[in-house]
């Protein structure tokens, strides 16, 4: 599951383009964590980005 419950931050996708311009689908995946937080005041598991576990949008227990 690559996405986050705080922010929303989800896969996004584009194309990779080699040096001889060769094009190919690619992704790019948010880092995900699992974290046990509270929410609403009560403990529970969710999954969060690092962006968001840096910037304390998410209260860890």
């Amino acid at each position: 599951m690559a996405k986050c419950d705080v922010c929303g931050k989800a896969v996004s996708f584009g194309i990779k383009v080699s040096h001889s311009h060769r094009r190919s689908n690619r992704s790019w995946k948010p880092n995900v964590r699992r974290v046990k937080a509270l929410v609403g005041g009560v403990p529970c598991h969710l999954h969060a980005c690092s962006r968001c576990l840096r910037s304390g949008k998410v209260e860890r227990v």
